[in-house]
Formats: structure tokens, sequence, C-alpha cells
């Protein structure tokens, strides 16, 4: 396994597996027997960097989340594990009330959600310190500054670590940096948002939440945002598009444009000369990026972790990486 740093600060900072596991699933969709079996797996690879979040899974069963922090609670408990495990959880999308969402009903993100969301995390997980916490989708009705306030209080109370923040137009990121930053408060340090290979189109409105083109894809902006502030780590969610490198028809209507092909041809022709399978090229490029990227990978069976786990030893050529890069 290899390592990279999250975070500025020496209190706070981490070092954390290339490779990310996320657990969304666990719990819920994904029994309890196989679920341990890939955490297990993922720390006996070296992986440390295991994604969740309060909310999840709440659409398996029309409730209100939380399964995945309890079995995540449960793992920790039965094998031992201590604060060598970094855990992230995000909060602000847990739906009010069973039966609604998050784009009609969410907690939202004001200063009361936020500690009494924390907590409930850390009970569910069982540990006393949240490594980092993000702000899951965005809030326009608590003024951004409570919810700097919010989330940095419980870093200076020592009960989180570090913040990040996902699904956020770039510019209320920047905005509560700065809000933070005046302040000498703890701000966002680590942003979570869908990155792949292949890219999607921005302009195509997603499900009510981003009316004006989807805020959930790292696109341009927050690309050079991040090439910009040295300090930002990117998690890249979804980077596999949920199976459709391997399962063409699973490709979402938004990556259907010309640039799709020419990027698909790149892959498959660096996936033959690698011996790599397409998802593993995608991978390498990812953390070999660059720009500080770890991505995220969900997995239902220890075989498609294995699989992923393999991409953090393979080695794209400089040569091959301008190609992935340049293709359009």
């Amino acid at each position: 396994m290899k390592y990279r740093t999250i975070g500025t600060t020496p209190n706070n900072r981490r070092e954390v597996s290339v490779l990310a596991l996320g657990a969304m699933l666990f719990g819920s969709q994904t029994d309890e027997e196989t679920s341990f079996a890939v955490l297990d797996r993922y720390v006996e690879a070296g992986g440390n960097f295991i994604d969740t979040s309060d909310n999840y899974a709440f659409w398996t069963d029309g409730g209100q989340g939380g399964q995945s922090e309890e079995l995540l609670g449960r793992w920790r408990r039965s094998r031992g594990v201590g604060d060598e495990i970094v855990i992230a959880t995000k909060l602000g999308a847990r739906p009010l009330a069973p039966g609604t969402g998050y784009v009609d009903n969410a907690e939202g993100l004001s200063a009361k959600v936020i500690r009494e969301s924390a907590e409930r995390s850390r009970d569910r997980l069982g540990v006393a310190k949240l490594d980092l916490l993000y702000a899951h989708i965005e809030d326009h009705r608590v003024p951004l500054r409570e919810t700097v306030e919010g989330f940095a209080e419980l870093v200076a109370e020592g009960t989180v670590g570090l913040l990040g923040v996902s699904n956020h137009a770039i510019w209320r990121v920047e905005r509560a940096r700065a809000l933070a930053a005046a302040a000498g408060l703890a701000g966002y340090e680590v942003l979570q948002y869908a990155h792949s290979h292949l890219r999607p189109r921005f302009d195509v409105p997603d499900g009510g939440l981003f009316p004006d083109g989807s805020l959930g894809h790292a696109g341009p902006e927050l690309l050079s945002y991040l090439r910009a502030e040295s300090g930002l780590t990117l998690v890249a969610y979804s980077p596999l598009l949920k199976g459709a490198y391997t399962h063409p028809d699973r490709l979402p209507a938004d990556f259907d444009h010309p640039g799709t092909p020419a990027r698909l041809n790149v892959l498959r022709e660096v996936a033959k000369e690698t011996g790599a399978t397409l998802n593993q090229v995608v991978l390498a490029w990812q953390i070999g990026a660059e720009l500080p990227i770890v991505p995220l990978v969900g997995a239902s069976s220890v075989a498609q972790l294995e699989e992923s786990l393999a991409a953090v030893d393979l080695e794209l050529t400089p040569e091959q990486r301008a190609r992935l890069d340049a293709a359009h």
C-alpha cells in the first residue's frame, strides 16, 4: 500500500492509504459477513481510509440511514480497531423523517444539526473523535457563517479532526474557507466529488438538487482550485462509474457526448499495453496524478476489492499518462 497526507495542521493531519474504501451499502444491501470480509481484506492490504455517511443507506429501507455507521462500529469493536484506521463520515443529507429524502427534506447544516448529528455518528461508530467530517450537501437555508462556526467548534473541542465538503459549488467552498481563515477557525481541507477518467456534461440538471447543472462532479473549476490550493485533497467518489467501464449499458446519460468514445479508446489501449483491467487503469491514473486525488471505491465482494487493490501498484508511463490526460 502507498500513503499520502491529508490536512495541514500538525494536530489533525493524517496519513491515509491512496485507495479509500466506501462503506455506503455495508449493513444494508451488502450483508454483515461480506462487509466484514471486505473490511478485513482492505486493512490486511494496508488500507486505512474508510468512508461512510450518517444517511447511508436510507433509500434501501425507506428509513433515515445509519446502517453503514452502525456496521462499522460493530466491526471496529469486534476487531479491536483503534485510531490507526481513519473513518470519514458526512452529515447534512440525512432525511428528517422516514420515507423522505435529501432533496426535499434534508437535515441541513445548522449549528444544532452539526453538533447533534456528529454526536450520533460518534455513538454509532464507537469513537470519541471523528477523524474527518464532511458537509454532505449545500444548505441554503442557513447562513454560511453559522455552518462554518458549527463545524469549527467541534474541531476546537477535539471531537472532530479534519473537515471536508462534498457536492458544493466551488464558490461556496471558497467563501466558507475564507470565512474560517478570517476568523482563525478550522476550515474545509478535503473535497469529495465524483471524478473519473470519463467526463460528464456539467450542464445537465441532477435530480432537483442541482437545477443549473451538476455540482457533484469534479470539473475544471474544482481541479484548478486544487492546483492553486496545495493544502487541499480530492477524494474521488464513483471513480469506476458504478461498473460502467465493464458494463457500458450502465453509463449515465450525461456521459453520452462526443468526448466519451475518444477517452474510452485511449483507456482500452493503455489497458491492453499494461495487461491491466480498465478499472485498474482508471484508478492508477488517479492515484499517480499530479493533483492530490484519492479514489474512493466500493466493493460488494472481496474479489471486487482485489481488483481495485492491484491498481495501487500499477505504474503508468509518462507517455501513457499524457495520452490519457489529453484524450477528448
